[in-house]
């Protein structure tokens, strides 16, 4: 046993300050460290930034036995035993990069108590005689990095670390840790299920970062992302691009190479060694910029990291924050820029199918397996060999096929010696494809609530709402505060949002439930059936053919908002979605229905603020009624020029929804109205001044060339 083993201190704040060279503990990590010290299984979701490693390291040196750390990503735990061993602290790590010989000598060596940390990546853990090759070392706490991984209901499920609670039930039950920096409700109740945590003490730290500027940019065209990422790096010099694909991070390294920029690109296509490098260069400042795949990020970490720029859209906003945590962990102020493309979603999308193959892909690639199988049932067919055999679209499908089959207890995967690919063995060969035993609605759930995660993405970059605000209210903090650093909290109409006074909550709850009434609750979640305008002129008392046909008539909100007039309630529906109130459902023909905060603003149980719209009926925009609008010609051959006209922009816009530029209805007002102006299209509803500027030009000058007036 070594010297620093052997001098030991049972004091936290000793083992702190002779350790780790602190004197007191950062907020939320001393009741962490004393659960854990007093026996107790712990549950930590802690920032980025937090200090969560500190949480497991200290009590290690407090604690007698070998502390083992599962940590997900090679070059992570090479960074974090490199930083133990360099403060003299006994520390190794076991992974895919050490021989079998060098396993066992560090498994030896902590049977003999030389090393007080170990990191193990979880993959280890498939193997059982190197589970079984642990059980003669005296564990005296277990600790899981990234615990999210292990929850088929995180963003970033990895099936090994479902392996961790038979594997630590087989080692003896030791006290258990489990830590992450991003977890949802039902994320940490997943781990404690899968873990099987005694009595764990939970602690869930505020996720807010107030050093961080979130924001969001439009971006129509590619060229615009690299304006802005050059515009970044000029100023704030030192940071991280994320890509959600290969090919991006090399097109991004190579342009901002081509700048001059000192950078170094990292991706899941590099091998072990050049990843290392990478990474190197990186933490050790010799390079101010790393362009990296988002599934790597987690291996790339410096403290004074002045932005986080992300090229595509994240597919979750666990994902997003997790990474966006990345900058600024020295407390220091910082940035984190989105490039946003409604476009770039489709890779998103790719990655949701290729994770979510369905029930027939996963019975069609058994079927593959059990007729190439071996007379041992093994079958040694390339991933690529069974995705052609079966058509999938994919092959990460078939991936996430033959996980599924693992995890039902159908086939085993196994290592080929000296080949870069794996084998399968077949468990239950005597049953066939017809008679699999996989939970299919567990299944068509997980696909459901990853596209949910994706649209929270997808909603969070059109909102208007504080960012910061919205993230933490997604993550289950109740009325958190406005971050006012953000591009929402920054812009002119943020600045002037607020509260409602008593008379203005009563209006907003009003409108809130007339779109209540207009929408229907299926399972706890609220579901859009009309449009925009219909619940518009329902609330103002409409008696419209649409309106009459459909009795809204007879709803308990028809006319409440009568005394308000057509432009006020329609800058107010506005106003409720942006705060993150009201959403609109995608589809053919946008529907507007209650989010979840919605409903407990309507119920008087939430706070919120928007930039309040002016009220009377002298307002401009009031002539455009759906009642009014009967008595204006409908112009079918402009209606049909302007309906090309959107799906152009939508196009050119990166195949965005049409209903984004302008609504179906906003395109008859057009049609019907034929404004000449930028002003006098400003006074049409569902024409806000950002649409107008962005868009309305090319309306105009289509009106103006169909009536033959001069552009």
């Amino acid at each position: 046993m070594s010297d620093q083993a052997t001098q030991q201190t049972h004091d936290p704040l000793e083992a702190l300050e002779k350790h780790f060279g602190h004197r007191k503990f950062l907020d939320g990590q001393a009741p962490v460290v004393a659960s854990i010290l007093a026996g107790r299984d712990a549950l930590v979701v802690m920032p980025t930034g937090g200090g969560k490693s500190l949480c497991y390291q200290l009590p290690a040196m407090c604690m007698d036995g070998v502390t083992i750390v599962v940590s997900p990503l090679i070059a992570l735990m090479k960074d974090q035993v490199d930083a133990l061993v360099a403060k003299g602290i006994p520390a190794a790590m076991i992974n895919s990069t050490l021989s079998p010989d060098e396993q066992s000598d560090r498994i030896r060596r902590m049977r003999d108590g030389e090393f007080k940390l170990v990191y193990i990546a979880p993959e280890r853990f498939r193997s059982q005689s190197f589970t079984s090759a642990l059980t003669g070392c005296s564990i005296g706490f277990f600790a899981i990095d990234e615990a999210h991984c292990l929850s088929q209901w995180g963003h970033d499920f990895r099936p090994d670390y479902l392996r961790l609670g038979s594997a630590i039930e087989k080692i003896g039950n030791p006290q258990i840790g489990a830590f992450t920096a991003t977890a949802t409700p039902e994320v940490r109740a997943d781990i404690r299920e899968v873990l099987r945590l005694r009595d764990p003490y939970e602690c869930v730290s505020g996720f807010e970062r107030p050093n961080l500027a979130l924001r969001v940019t439009h971006c129509e065209k590619e060229a615009k992302k690299y304006k802005r990422i050059e515009s970044v790096i000029r100023r704030y010099k030192t940071g991280i691009v994320y890509c959600s694909t290969r090919k991006h991070v090399e097109a991004v390294t190579a342009e901002l190479s081509a700048w001059g920029i000192s950078v170094v690109a990292y991706h899941g296509g590099m091998d072990d060694k050049s990843r290392e490098e990478a990474q190197n260069l990186f933490i050790k400042r010799k390079r101010d910029v790393a362009v990296a795949t988002n599934a790597f990020g987690m291996g790339i970490d410096r403290s004074d990291v002045r932005f986080v720029i992300h090229f595509d859209v994240p597919g979750s906003i666990e994902a997003y924050y997790q990474e966006a945590g990345r900058a600024g962990r020295d407390g220091e102020p910082s940035v984190c820029e989105l490039l946003f493309n409604y476009a770039d979603t489709r890779t998103q999308e790719f990655f949701i199918d290729g994770n979510n193959p369905g029930f027939a892909v996963i019975q069609d690639s058994y079927r593959v397996l059990r007729e190439q199988a071996d007379s041992k049932h093994e079958v040694t067919l390339p991933i690529k060999a069974i995705a052609d055999a079966v058509m999938a679209p994919n092959d990460m499908g078939i991936s996430s096929a033959l996980s599924t089959l693992a995890r039902a207890g159908m086939i085993q995967r196994f290592d080929i010696p000296g080949k870069r690919m794996r084998g399968t063995r077949l468990l239950r060969p005597e049953i066939d494809e017809h008679h699999l035993e996989i939970d299919r609605a567990a299944l068509e759930e997980k696909d459901r609530r990853d596209r949910a995660k994706l649209k929270a993405m997808i909603d969070l970059c059109y909102s208007t709402e504080c960012r910061q605000l919205w993230i933490l209210e997604y993550f289950g903090e109740r009325n958190p505060p406005t971050c006012g650093s953000c591009d929402s909290c920054q812009s002119q109409s943020s600045a002037e949002r607020r509260p409602p006074d008593d008379e203005e909550r009563i209006i907003a709850q009003k409108a809130l439930s007339g779109v209540a009434r207009m929408s229907r609750r299926q399972a706890g979640v609220w579901k859009g059936r009309f449009g925009r305008m219909k619940i518009v002129g329902m609330l103002l008392g409409s008696r419209s053919k649409d309106i009459l046909n459909a009795r809204l008539d007879e709803l308990t909100t028809y006319g409440l908002l009568k005394s308000e007039g057509s432009a006020y309630v329609q800058s107010l529906l506005r106003e409720l979605q942006g705060a993150g109130l009201l959403q609109t459902e995608s589809g053919e023909y946008p529907l507007l229905t209650l989010t979840e905060r919605g409903d407990q603003a309507m119920r008087g149980k939430l706070d919120f603020q928007i930039d309040w719209p002016k009220r009377g009926r002298s307002a401009p925009a009031a002539t455009n009624d759906e009642s009014d609008l009967v008595a204006l010609d409908f112009d079918e051959v402009l209606y049909e020029k302007l309906r090309e006209l959107r799906a152009q922009l939508a196009a050119e816009g990166g195949n965005i929804p049409a209903y984004v530029i302008f609504s179906n209805k906003t395109l008859e007002f057009l049609t019907r109205l034929k404004p000449r102006s930028i002003e006098a299209g400003l006074r049409i509803q569902g024409i806000g001044e950002k649409r107008a500027e962005r868009y309305l030009p090319a309306f105009i000058e289509v009106i103006r060339d169909h009536t033959g007036e001069p552009v």
